[in-house]
Order: structure tokens, then sequence, then C-alpha cells
């Protein structure tokens, strides 16, 4: 059985996206080598698909966690607005430029504590015992 590739073909920059024409190096010991090994096969990557990938994730993430942090600041807003609402108790306007405060003050520490949930419920079952996305 005769393989053949076409190494034009192979080389040719995939459609959608730039040229990759950029590199650099770093240097590693073997056992971080070996690690980022079993880490980018776990992923079905190589080495080099998979470094490049976590390094742009990384690079990308401050603007993601400005999002997140937002997200689950109303989050809370939300939830702590409507428990009085359901219960019938009046919102004061003093008592929702408090909550408001208490949010600026906590959402970072929320934001952390939901990713956190997540990182532990990742591959298996959360804490109700549920499989993730059933």
């Amino acid at each position: 059985m005769t393989i053949h590739f076409d190494i034009a073909e192979r080389l040719r920059p995939k459609r959608g996206r730039d040229p990759r024409s950029e590199s650099f190096a770093t240097r590693l010991t073997k056992s971080e080598l070996a690690e980022l090994s079993r880490s980018a096969e776990a992923n079905g990557k190589t080495v080099r698909e998979w470094s490049r990938d976590v390094l742009l994730k990384e690079a990308r993430r401050a603007q993601e966690d400005v999002l997140f942090t937002e997200l689950v600041a109303m989050r809370m807003l939300m939830l702590n607005l409507f428990k009085p609402l359901l219960v019938g108790k009046p919102v004061s306007q003093e008592w929702l430029t408090e909550m408001m405060a208490v949010i600026r003050r906590e959402k970072r520490k929320a934001a952390q504590e939901v990713l956190q949930q997540y990182t532990e419920d990742i591959g298996g079952r959360n804490k109700h015992g549920d499989t993730m996305g059933t």
C-alpha cells in the first residue's frame, strides 16, 4: 500500500484563516514536555496544535473573564431582586443602591466560584448526580 502525500497541498493555507508564518521557541525540561505531550494526546492533538490553542485561549481570556464576571453580577442582582419581590416586599432605592455596592465588591469572587463549580463538574457528574449536558 503506497500513500502519496502532495507536499504543496499540505503546505497550502487552509480556507478561512491567514497562513501561519510566524513561530517562536521555548525550552522545556523532559518532564515538562512529557506533561504537555500527555495533555495534547488526551485532546487528540499534536503538542504544537495543543500549545497554540492553549496559548491563544489564555491570551484571549481577559476579555472573556470581564464579560463572564459582568454576567455573574447581573445574575446576582436578579436573584437578590427577585426574592423580595416574590414575597411582596417593597424594594427601596436605598436597598438597591446598597445591593449594587455589594455586587460590585463581590462579583469577581462570585465569578471565580462559578468557574470553579464548572471545572469540578467537567467530565463527570455534578453535585446533584446529573450527567453533564442533561
